[in-house]
């Protein structure tokens, strides 16, 4: 009776030690990754050629300068019509539905909140500010789109 009891004491034991481990190996494979802030920008810097991004027909010059003033370039290539759904078809950018559109929050993998640092990006055509949302922006032949972080 003594040998079974030990017998099941140690099983449960070997169990509980066993559980632990597992556990504390699943918290290494999770995939939750923090996303990086103004501070952390992870773009994709191009120095000599622009980065090509996606397939279809239309294709446009696509930059992207964060808070430090460090440019990426892409040339993207799409079937969307808007800069806002080959940009978002792509993963580039990232937002929330507003009142007027897409507010956008991320770009290339960076977020900006302007409530936390009074940073936002700023979309512009042709080096211009834009006049409409991004997702409203049709896509023009010859035209240059671009995501600049601007700090209020």
């Amino acid at each position: 009776m003594y040998r079974t009891r030990m017998k099941h004491a140690l099983s449960c034991i070997l169990c509980v030690v066993l559980l632990a481990a597992a556990a504390l190996n699943m918290t290494g494979c999770s995939n939750s990754q923090a996303q990086p802030s103004a501070s952390q920008t992870q773009l994709y810097i191009s120095a000599d050629a622009p980065h090509s991004l996606g397939e279809g027909q239309t294709t446009f010059p696509f930059t992207v300068t964060d808070l430090a003033g460090d440019e990426a370039t892409f040339e993207i290539s799409t079937n969307e019509t808007t800069v806002g759904a080959a940009l978002a078809a792509l993963g580039l950018i990232q937002g929330e539905e507003g009142p007027y559109g897409l507010m956008v929050t991320h770009v290339n993998g960076v977020k900006l909140d302007y409530d936390a640092d009074k940073a936002y990006w700023g979309f512009f055509i042709d080096g211009e500010y834009a006049m409409s949302g991004v997702d409203q922006t049709e896509i023009q032949s010859g035209k240059a789109y671009a995501f600049r972080a601007t700090k209020a």
